[in-house]
């Protein structure tokens, strides 16, 4: 709730602003139509908020006006069932709302730096339409001080000042694609505004459709809350991968010590090792940390270790794979290898940053012949980082008893494991998919 001396101060277009949150009279635009800002859009217009869902690939636009879904743990359902919900490709709509929401993507460039053009390009379009009274809200996840020195200068171009014209807030995304426990509903959100009526604002909005606001003092520190967040996830993943490594070295299984220190009730967190780290966030946001503090005069050694581990996993996945071939007899060159799962994590159709491509690449470079299966992917969309044409194949027992061996690389829960170990002549499992002990089974 706001507090009276915030209220006090707004007036005008703000206090209309306020009044038609309540109200549910406040029209939002969500830009970006991804895995962050479909599950937004659904949940403002489940609400009743008129939402224009504003996005540059019109493939999506089309599938959600056909009142479809192009995500597979959002139902189609979810789609139909909206009545004040507008996909469109046309950025001048944003006219006639009250409150923008960016959630574009924010990679990094060859060179291991912040990408921001899908912001500024964004942040442009917005700044010809940008009025008094709107709310504007960046919600992809980036380095701190983005917001306030991207951002800000942009929409200030033509005049307007912002928390005094206009409000801007940055809020962190937290979406965790195909986690049934969690949903854009109850995740708390963290937001930061450019001053304390910006974040009432932004907090009035967002308490509209989530169950938890945690309101902190500046845009700085809630970008700060999700590189902290994915950073903390970044190094202990890269710590278990590295452990495996040794562990394995030493003859036994990181899957068992895992098992036995999580029984501890108190001061330990389970981190589970794979063939390298996937998703938008985890192997991107730690760069976007360590560049940013480059400016500051300082090295991140913990995240630039962190990261030089987690990128070498996929090389020593195909050691693992080359050596249990060796023994086999079988010249890498000539072997044909099948991957399953595409995905970075299991049980869902996000391909973002996944080590499976790296695998991919990394296999053919050395001249085997790979093959995947991945029930989510039936194929590999183009992205700007890896260009790899194939469809999946038909998983059967036939198929898999024509590769050499079968790298489990995603743990796809409707895989049937069982089927999958007696039909392949050799498994390479990243995932401990197989926990039982057969000697066709090569932990990696």
């Amino acid at each position: 709730m706001m507090t009276q001396n915030i209220m006090d101060i707004i007036s005008g277009e703000n206090m209309s602003l306020k009044e038609n949150i309540e109200k549910r009279k406040a029209t939002v635009a969500i830009i970006g139509l991804g895995y962050v800002g479909l599950p937004l859009a659904i949940e403002f217009a489940k609400e009743g908020f008129k939402t224009i869902g504003l996005d540059i690939d019109n493939k999506k636009i089309s599938i959600l006006n056909a009142k479809k879904s192009y995500i597979k743990h959002i139902p189609s359902e979810k789609i139909k069932n909206l009545r004040s919900f507008e996909p469109s490709t046309d950025f001048s709509k944003l006219k006639n709302c009250d409150c923008v929401i960016i959630c574009v993507p924010t990679p990094l460039t060859e060179m291991k730096e912040p990408d921001m053009s899908y912001v500024v390009d964004t942040t442009e379009s917005i700044s010809k339409y940008l009025k008094k009274g709107q709310l504007i809200v960046l919600e992809s996840t980036t380095y701190p001080g983005t917001t306030d020195e991207v951002v800000k200068p942009i929409l200030e171009k033509k005049g307007l000042k912002a928390g005094i014209d206009f409000y801007l807030a940055f809020s962190p995304e937290r979406e965790d694609p195909g986690n049934k426990n969690y949903t854009t509903k109850t995740i708390p959100k963290v937001i930061g505004g450019i001053n304390r009526i910006s974040t009432e604002i932004a907090s009035l909005l967002y308490g509209s459709i989530i169950n938890k606001i945690v309101p902190v003092s500046s845009m700085k520190v809630a970008e700060a809350t999700k590189m902290l967040e994915n950073t903390f996830r970044a190094i202990n993943i890269a710590l278990v991968n590295e452990l495996k490594i040794l562990f394995d070295k030493m003859g036994f299984d990181i899957w068992e010590v895992i098992g036995a220190s999580k029984t501890k009730p108190f001061g330990y967190m389970p981190f589970y090792p794979g063939p390298g780290w996937g998703g938008h966030c985890i192997p991107i946001d730690p760069f976007y940390l360590s560049w940013k503090a480059k400016q500051y005069n300082m090295q991140t050694k913990f995240i630039e270790l962190a990261g030089e581990i987690n990128t070498k996993m996929p090389e020593y996945v195909v050691e693992k794979l080359q050596d249990a071939l060796n023994r086999k007899g079988i010249a890498f060159s000539k072997s044909k290898i099948l991957i399953l799962g595409m995905s970075y994590k299991k049980d869902s159709d996000d391909i973002r940053e996944s080590p499976s491509l790296e695998l991919v690449e990394i296999l053919e470079k050395k001249g085997a012949s790979v093959s995947y299966n991945d029930p989510y992917i039936p194929v590999i969309p183009k992205m700007r980082s890896h260009i790899i044409e194939k469809k999946s194949i038909e998983l059967t027992p036939y198929n898999l008893r024509k590769y050499d061996a079968v790298l489990i690389s995603t743990n796809h829960t409707n895989y049937d494991y069982n089927m999958i170990l007696k039909n392949s002549k050799l498994i390479i499992d990243t995932r401990n998919a197989l926990s039982k002990k057969n000697n066709k089974i090569v932990k990696a």
